[in-house]
């Protein structure tokens, strides 16, 4: 290689800064909002019991998944993530569709997410516009991921922190109100089958946390520290999940932290359930709300950092037109993916149907992961002397274990949400037909 091409081919290479407590601070940031929205709207289907069973298999399905894709981003630590695993483990065709599937799971998760950052500050200041906030949110926090991922990351941890802090106060006003009784409160309203119809919010709970290994590349230690941020994130997430849903279904039931009292779907349980306890005029109401903010600015924020990643990655593989895949020259960071991908989200958000949004990103997710599995177990096969620097326990089992999982969730939500899934599987094969056929051959 030319010392021109070598130089062009750094140009595009995304600077690394990224410490084992930074990684820790993106992989729980990613998923928490899971902790302060999004999950109720699955007890409107499924009742306590119902999203207790759905929960339940969705934890198994994280675990499995979380060790099983640490392995691949430590092997193989570039910024497309699953795009970049099952390239080289099943060819260009499939890495597309697991590429792209990637990239909708990203761009569908922040402007859900963007519409409960609203929810919360309409809770305090009514106000203020619930679109307003969420389209400065994504105005304020795209530019903050082009300045820099250092500056990014460094603030993530913070705001993550924060979040982390404003569950353990929930709790702690919560659980001196709690009863067992609420629990089993029309705990199973539509049957065993409202388990399934539950599972994209039960999903909803840690969706984003694979968002680490779009990051990889971006880590002083890829081989390393990704394999903590896996595991020390998930460990926090798992305890966080759990407490936070008895906490607040067993302060009045699941129906009052769904329905409004005009009989509307809530994007805002938490301040639902403290409503019971005090008056949401106090001060202590209000701060708590507050601190919740930081729980879905935390998230928010880091899917934005990572759908960055994940747009980037497509471009400079030359799926997308190059210009994506162009990485700022000052900032070193993906500034042109990460523009492209606010327009998407603001027009989705504009959309108003936040369990929509949801589910689509759930159904881009589990395609995701069931790609990301069976290119484990290819690479394996194929691959046998790649350089592993962590192996997953108990292989071939826990990969296994989450595509099974993650195949019978995918088969159920579309059997729930048939025409959703129309729209998520036209968009896939759609953008296939597209790259492949106008744009160039991918072979």
């Amino acid at each position: 290689m030319s010392n021109v091409e070598q130089s062009n081919t750094n140009d595009q290479k995304l600077q690394k800064s990224l410490t084992p407590t930074l990684l820790w601070g993106l992989g729980v940031g990613y998923v928490i909002s899971g902790m302060y929205f999004g999950w109720n709207l699955g007890l409107e289907k499924g009742g306590t019991l119902g999203m207790a069973i759905a929960t339940f298999f969705v934890i198994i399905l994280y675990i499995a998944f979380s060790l099983s894709y640490a392995e691949l981003a430590c092997a193989i630590p570039q910024a497309g993530g699953a795009f970049d695993y099952a390239n080289r483990a099943l060819g260009k065709k499939w890495g597309f569709l697991a590429g792209m599937a990637q990239n909708i799971e990203f761009l569908f998760a922040p402007p859900a997410i963007a519409v409960g950052i609203g929810a919360y500050f309409n809770a305090v200041f009514p106000q203020i516009p619930i679109t307003a906030v969420a389209i400065s949110a994504y105005l304020i926090f795209t530019l903050l991921n082009i300045l820099g991922t250092k500056l990014a990351s460094t603030f993530e941890l913070v705001i993550t922190i924060f979040a982390v802090l404003g569950l353990i106060v929930f709790w702690y006003i919560a659980f001196p109100k709690f009863e067992s009784k609420n629990l089993i409160i029309n705990a199973l309203p539509n049957g065993f089958s409202g388990a399934f119809a539950a599972l994209p919010f039960a999903i909803w709970f840690f969706l984003g946390i694979e968002g680490l290994a779009n990051v990889a590349e971006e880590s002083n230690n890829p081989q390393k520290d990704i394999t903590w941020g896996f595991g020390s994130a998930m460990a926090t997430l798992v305890v966080l999940c759990l407490l936070t849903f008895v906490a607040a279904v067993g302060i009045n039931g699941w129906e009052s932290i769904v329905y409004k009292t005009d009989g509307s779907i809530s994007d805002s349980p938490l301040p639902m359930a403290m409503s019971k306890i005090m008056s949401d005029t106090s001060r202590v109401y209000q701060l708590i709300v507050g601190i919740g903010t930081f729980g879905l600015i935390a998230s928010f924020h880091g899917l934005v950092l990572a759908a960055g990643r994940a747009t980037f990655e497509f471009g400079r593989a030359g799926n997308a037109p190059a210009f994506i895949g162009k990485v700022h020259p000052k900032f070193k960071t993906p500034a042109n993916a990460l523009l492209l991908n606010m327009v998407f989200g603001i027009v989705a958000l504009l959309s108003n149907s936040t369990a929509d949004i949801i589910i689509l990103s759930a159904f881009g997710a589990l395609t995701m992961y069931i790609f990301s599995m069976v290119s484990l177990l290819v690479l394996r096969k194929k691959e046998p002397n790649l350089t592993r620097p962590f192996r997953v326990p108990f292989y071939p089992i826990s990969p296994i274990i989450a595509l099974i999982i993650a195949s019978v969730a995918l088969v159920a939500m579309i059997i729930y949400n048939f025409n959703l899934s129309l729209v998520y599987f036209g968009i896939l094969v759609g953008s296939f037909v597209v790259a492949n056929f106008l744009v160039r051959r991918i072979s």
